[in-house]
């Protein structure tokens, strides 16, 4: 396994460019600015390193012999693990038909030859700022469990998605990318009307045993592009949250949640392999925790709580 670039200290920034010279230039320049510079001279060999760095920027060539830019930027476009690396074309070719090539294969934006490394510098800075508060954004949704993709509604692929949706997508779809699953290109097709009304349609659940996935439109990011913002739930999830959220031990937590429910002591216990007497002990202590007096109260507060917690959570 190839080693991973330590990221921590500066952007990556891979240099594609069949000129030598230019090369040189441009790493000079980035390397004094701080930057880690990757360079390849061939557009096969940046679609390798593409892919194995995965950098925050490239910076790409339009005309080089063989496999030329537009057509190396269509192709990271394509994949979903580079889909989201931001491209700046360098180009000799001003005609207005390049430039808008160069940005329909993908491009964000574009610089002319002979190349100006300040212009280069303040270009890369633009788009590496808006590319880093996506990244920033989609990883903090990971972080509280709100998993994160992009899908292109009318081809169906599956543009980027976040480690945490990986999981859930493999986990619950036995999919990966670049494929989308078939439900939710379906529910986002038969909603996209009303998405573009900015209207939220019903959410999509799907379900593994006692775990649940709650799958939501969020917004529009392009033409035909969505964001799909997903959660999972399972009991143990919320029966942790109670335990937190109102100080109750495990057990307590079971037993309120149970109650949340609808279930009698006599239930509750053949569930959990307690009598109906350890139940009633666990449920007068789960009243004092919450200063409440009866179970009707003891749910209704517990059902708040997990709203506010887990939306898509139906008692």
């Amino acid at each position: 396994m190839k080693p991973m670039l330590d990221r921590s200290d500066s952007d990556v920034v891979l240099v594609v460019d069949d000129v030598p010279d230019n090369l040189s230039v441009l790493h000079d320049a980035l390397d004094e600015s701080g930057y880690t510079v990757l360079v390849a001279t061939s557009g096969e060999a940046a679609l390798q390193r593409a892919a194995q760095a995965l950098p925050d920027i490239v910076l790409l060539d339009a005309m080089m012999p063989g496999l030329d830019g537009f057509e190396v930027a269509k192709r990271l476009k394509s994949q979903a693990v580079t889909a989201h690396i931001p491209i700046i074309f360098m180009t000799g070719l001003t005609e207005t038909e390049h430039l808008v090539a160069a940005l329909e294969a993908g491009g964000v934006d574009y610089v002319t030859k002979p190349i100006k490394p300040k212009e280069v510098l303040a270009r890369m800075g633009v788009h590496l700022q808006s590319a880093r508060q996506a990244r920033q954004t989609r990883n903090a949704l990971d972080a509280f469990g709100y998993a994160s993709i992009a899908v292109r509604a009318s081809d169906g692929r599956l543009l980027w998605q976040t480690p945490l949706a990986r999981e859930l997508l493999e986990t619950y779809y036995g999919t990966s990318a670049p494929e989308t699953p078939a439900a939710i290109l379906t529910w986002l097709r038969r909603h996209l009307a009303d998405a573009e009304k900015q209207i939220e349609p019903p959410r999509l659940a799907a379900e593994r045993g006692a775990r649940r996935l709650s799958i939501r439109l969020h917004q529009q990011t392009g033409d035909d592009d969505w964001l799909i913002v997903m959660r999972e739930v399972s009991d143990a999830a919320i029966i942790e949250s109670m335990s937190l959220a109102f100080k109750l031990t495990a057990r307590e937590a079971e037993v309120l949640y149970w109650v949340v429910k609808g279930k009698i002591n006599r239930d509750i216990a053949d569930i959990l392999g307690a009598s109906p007497a350890t139940v009633k002990k666990h449920l007068e202590r789960v009243f004092a925790k919450l200063g409440v007096e009866t179970r009707t109260a003891a749910a209704g507060m517990a059902m708040n709580r997990i709203r506010q917690l887990h939306p898509q959570f139906e008692g």
